[in-house]
């Protein structure tokens, strides 16, 4: 999982974003709030001074301002502060802030200067208490947030991990909240998989036990009939087919037995992949014998591979043995690249159906209740999956089938 499509990631931005945008309104908020109090008093104490001077101004009296405040009348009034509009305004005169309160009276045009105004110093504080205060609240929400994503997350990041662990007991089935719910969801989904796998490997263990001995009859008697009809080949000829089925069916048994028990890891002896690839390749010749098809081992760099051997050999045999049976002319090649087997014949190819399904996706809309593969590409691909093999398939440029069995892990030069 990349970085992008954590859920932790998701949490965290998604709160800091709330945090953000609370802020931001804040932030609106608290400077309505500064010039609000700005124009109440700064701009009714020039009001209020301008009450009392223009009376006193008038009359020929002294008007005397406190430390900071200036009146000007008439043409006592800067030149710089002369035609101002009337009312309160904050002006920049040689680089000063200054606050003025620009009117006329009956005796002519008159200003109140606040030269020295203590708000500008107190707006400065507001504003820097108000940016420590928003920057430890996002500090603060980025903390919770983190807190927060962590309590759920790491639950179900426990729980997930234990479901792919395929442990048994999960953790939060204690709890009574929705991940309670899920995990508890997740033990029951996990029981009837577990009870439908021990009862679908059960019955194809007991089958497969249940016809080895049949079969073992089968291929006794047929080897009889071979004996006492070798010189009379009318006969010889099915007893040779009835002997060959029924050691390919006992083949087959031995096979489900082994993938009906559990996996005992890639351990097991090593068997030289060339010897195991020609004798398949012996065994099959029959299957081609009268038809215009040529089976050969074209060779290649033999490497050693760890595991059961009769796995090995159904893994490609029963790719052969597909091979020969679909091909009607031309040829069915055998060969080894580096930890790799390849099984390629000229033949049809694979029907839609079955080629999906080898490859893991969606049947086809059209599909019937065969795909045309049979037994023993679905035996191929359990095996391998049971090996912890690689089966690729492809359709070959001018017509057939190509599979490759990768090796990774169980070979050894």
């Amino acid at each position: 999982m990349t970085t992008t499509d954590s859920l932790r990631r998701r949490i965290v931005a998604a709160y800091m974003m709330f945090a953000f945008f609370v802020s931001l309104v804040f932030a609106v908020i608290a400077a309505l709030a500064v010039e609000g109090i700005e124009e109440k008093l700064v701009d009714e104490r020039l009001m209020e001074v301008a009450r009392w001077a223009v009376p006193r101004h008038g009359a020929g009296m002294s008007v005397q301002m406190p430390a900071g405040l200036t009146y000007h009348h008439g043409e006592d009034v800067p030149r710089s502060l002369r035609g101002l509009p009337h009312g309160v305004r904050e002006i920049t005169v040689d680089g000063t802030d200054l606050h003025v309160l620009s009117d006329r009276d009956e005796h002519g045009e008159y200003v109140v200067v606040d030269h020295d105004s203590e708000y500008e110093k107190i707006e400065i504080v507001v504003y820097s208490m108000f940016a420590a205060v928003l920057l430890a609240f996002l500090t603060c929400s980025m903390i919770l947030a983190r807190y927060l994503a962590n309590s759920i997350v790491t639950p179900i990041a426990r729980l997930a991990q234990a479901v792919e662990q395929r442990k048994d007991d999960l953790p939060c089935l204690e709890r009574k909240d929705e991940l309670g719910k899920l995990a508890r969801a997740f033990a029951d989904r996990t029981g009837e998989l577990e009870q439908f796998l021990n009862r679908e490997r059960f019955f194809t263990g007991d089958v497969s036990h249940e016809l080895r001995t049949p079969l073992t009859v089968i291929s006794g008697a047929a080897e009889v009939i071979m004996a006492r009809t070798a010189d009379d080949a009318a006969l010889h000829a099915p007893a040779e087919r009835i002997y060959r089925a029924a050691r390919e069916a006992a083949d087959v048994t031995t096979v489900l037995l082994q993938l009906a028990r559990s996996p005992q890891g890639k351990g097991g002896p090593a068997h030289s992949m060339a010897a195991l690839a020609e004798a398949e390749v012996a065994r099959c010749q029959a299957l081609v014998a009268g038809k215009p098809v040529t089976l050969r081992y074209a060779g290649g760099s033999d490497f050693m591979a760890h595991g059961a051997r009769e796995l090995l050999q159904a893994a490609i045999g029963n790719l052969l043995r597909n091979a020969c049976a679909y091909t009607e002319q031309g040829e069915v090649l055998v060969r080894l690249e580096q930890d790799c087997v390849v099984v390629e014949d000229t033949g049809p190819g694979l029907p839609a159906a079955a080629l999906a399904r080898l490859r893991g996706e969606a049947l086809p809309e059209n599909d019937g209740v065969s795909s045309g593969s049979g037994l023993g590409l679905g035996l191929v691909q359990r095996t391998c999956k049971y090996l912890g093999l690689q089966l690729q398939v492809r359709q070959r440029e001018g017509g057939g089938t190509r599979f490759d069995i990768h090796f990774p892990g169980l070979t050894q030069s």
